[in-house]
């Protein structure tokens, strides 16, 4: 739900496009294998991007409507089978998402070669698309991707050194 927050930018629709997300999620037929690949995080935020931010996309047309949001009906919520909600590994999941937020705002403080790298990541998190950026801040592509892919490594350093296993 804070990963649907942040895409959709605390925007007042945020936590219905996180329930539709999740819910689209554990539809789909290849969850278990992005579960058991630690890859369904950056799925799941594909999906809750595609949906907020396309008005193409099958949110928009279900739910969204040009603009009107409709609640799910009490229908729905009975068609839904109980999913295995593991507290701790929620719990862990923002605890790590807490972490990198600290160790962002380290980079940033640095003032030095990791707050460019950091300032170019958030940027990137905002906004996918590294020709989209440079065009933006007018930085070269290439420049970005090796900026972004260094805070990457950055941060996987950092947990690992805080003693957090993060597997991605």
């Amino acid at each position: 739900m804070l990963m649907s927050k942040k895409i959709c930018r605390s925007h007042h629709e945020w936590e219905e496009v996180g329930h539709y997300s999740i819910d689209k999620f554990t539809q789909h037929e290849r969850a278990e294998e992005l579960i058991e690949s630690n890859r369904a995080m950056n799925f799941l935020s594909g999906i809750i991007h595609r949906s907020f931010h396309s008005s193409t996309s099958q949110y928009h047309t279900e739910i969204r409507q040009k603009g009107r949001v409709h609640s799910f009906t009490s229908e729905n919520h009975l068609k839904q089978s109980d999913i295995n909600y593991n507290e701790e590994e929620d719990s862990l999941i923002e605890d790590t998402a807490a972490t990198i937020n600290v160790i962002l705002e380290e980079m940033v403080a640095d003032k030095g070669r990791l707050w460019l790298r950091a300032v170019l990541f958030q940027m990137w998190i905002e906004t996918p698309n590294y020709t989209e950026l440079s065009k933006i801040t007018r930085i070269p592509r290439t420049s970005i991707s090796h900026a972004v892919e260094e805070a990457r490594e950055h941060i996987k350093q950092e947990l690992k050194n805080r003693g957090i296993n993060y597997e991605h």
